[in-house]
């Protein structure tokens, strides 16, 4: 090999499991940004494989891989249809596989993505303008690069 040719080595892994998007999920909850923090008290994180049969067609879905996360109220018992009394916790569920995909496609750093898609449904769910939520996206977590 001559001495001007440069030589990249990648680094190869297994995909992360359920368990381990929990644990980055569950970091990036920890560091949202504030003016969403403020909407998650009884937030739990759920890690789906990929949206089910009947998600698809409440949301009218073409594939279940379109969808990276969906929010869901504790009073909800459908999308926009509320129930009397809210006794569930509120449930974010990440898609794995749509999110790997994404992860693959990008080669973004996968704690960033699940940021990101954390910042992005809760920020539309809570109606936060596309510019607030791009903001959001862009601002550094707190105290890191």
């Amino acid at each position: 090999m001559a001495m001007d040719q440069k030589q990249i080595i990648m680094n190869f892994t297994v995909p992360p499991g359920a368990d381990e998007l929990t644990v980055i999920a569950q970091h990036a909850m920890d560091n949202l940004p504030e003016e969403l923090m403020e909407f998650c008290d009884s937030l739990v994180i759920h890690i789906e494989e990929l949206a089910d049969e009947a998600l698809e067609d409440e949301l009218d879905l073409e594939d279940p891989f379109e969808l990276l996360a969906l929010y869901r109220s504790g009073s909800e018992i459908s999308p926009g249809v509320k129930k009397k009394i809210a006794n569930d916790d509120d449930v974010l569920m990440l898609f794995r596989r749509p999110i790997l995909d994404l992860w693959c496609e990008s080669c973004d750093d996968i704690n960033d993505i699940i940021r990101q898609v954390m910042i992005e449904e809760l920020g539309q769910n809570f109606d936060f303008s596309e510019d607030e939520i791009e903001e959001m996206n862009s601002r550094h977590y707190q105290g890191m690069l």
